[in-house]
């Protein structure tokens, strides 16, 4: 018989192999208002996004830099791959150190077609996209690159790649075609209701060689005739209203 005096420890025993308290089992606890399970997936996301971003840009970088490199084989074996990424949104050429002023000043002008409900089909006024550019770049101390350069830009590549005929025989004059037939598009839109078809009229007019204003005082001369160019009616998707 065990000794009646000696102490019994009634209290429970905690099992060996019983699971630690929860702060203990999953380390920190969450701060308060953030879900739980979420830091690990947004960290990941976060690393993917930033993996990319670094990816994207050292391509793009080397891409441009082979475009504006001298001919060697590397940009003359991929010159596909090359032109299709820097082409029409990253152009690049060399005036800024080799300046190349503009001879002449060109106003295009868009108008659109549409086919009622009769069947006939309406043609509209035309709109001025050169002065709407120039209404926005007027008076503004930081004027975007999209109204100085790119409707300006996309008519030079075009009659570059095009010629006087407006035939296009080549990869690239294609893309030139569309790219200015969709910037033309895309403006005429913010004016005008639906259209299907869409054509440009560039008027050509030379810059008169310095002082040419003064001795105009003296004796007056006739004006430079202008020169107008039209170009084909081209199919756009559904534009306006």
């Amino acid at each position: 018989m065990p000794d009646s005096s000696e102490a019994t420890d009634v209290r429970e025993r905690e099992p060996a192999d019983a699971e630690p308290a929860t702060s203990e089992r999953y380390g920190k606890s969450p701060e308060p208002g953030s879900p739980p399970g979420l830091a690990g997936p947004l960290k990941a996301g976060v690393g993917v996004a930033v993996a990319l971003c670094l990816t994207v840009t050292l391509v793009h970088t080397l891409l441009v830099f082979l475009h504006v490199a001298p001919p060697n084989t590397i940009s003359q074996q991929y010159s596909r791959q090359i032109n299709a990424w820097v082409y029409p949104l990253f152009e690049q050429n060399w005036r800024l150190f080799a300046p190349d002023p503009e001879s002449v000043n060109q106003q295009i002008s868009a108008r659109t077609m549409h086919t009622g409900p009769d069947g006939a089909a309406r043609v509209s006024g035309w709109v001025d996209l050169t002065a709407v550019d120039h209404s926005a770049v007027e008076h503004n101390v930081f004027p975007s690159h999209t109204s100085q350069n790119m409707l300006r830009r996309a008519w030079t590549s075009y009659s570059e790649s095009h010629g006087g005929d407006d035939r296009s025989r080549s990869e690239r004059a294609v893309m030139m075609q569309q790219h200015l037939r969709n910037i033309a598009a895309d403006r005429v839109a913010a004016h005008q209701g639906t259209f299907e078809s869409i054509q440009l009229r560039v008027i050509t007019l030379p810059i008169g060689a310095p002082g040419t204003a003064e001795r105009s005082r003296v004796a007056p001369t006739a004006p430079a005739p202008a020169d107008a160019r039209y170009l084909p009616w081209w199919k756009v998707t559904s534009h306006g209203n």
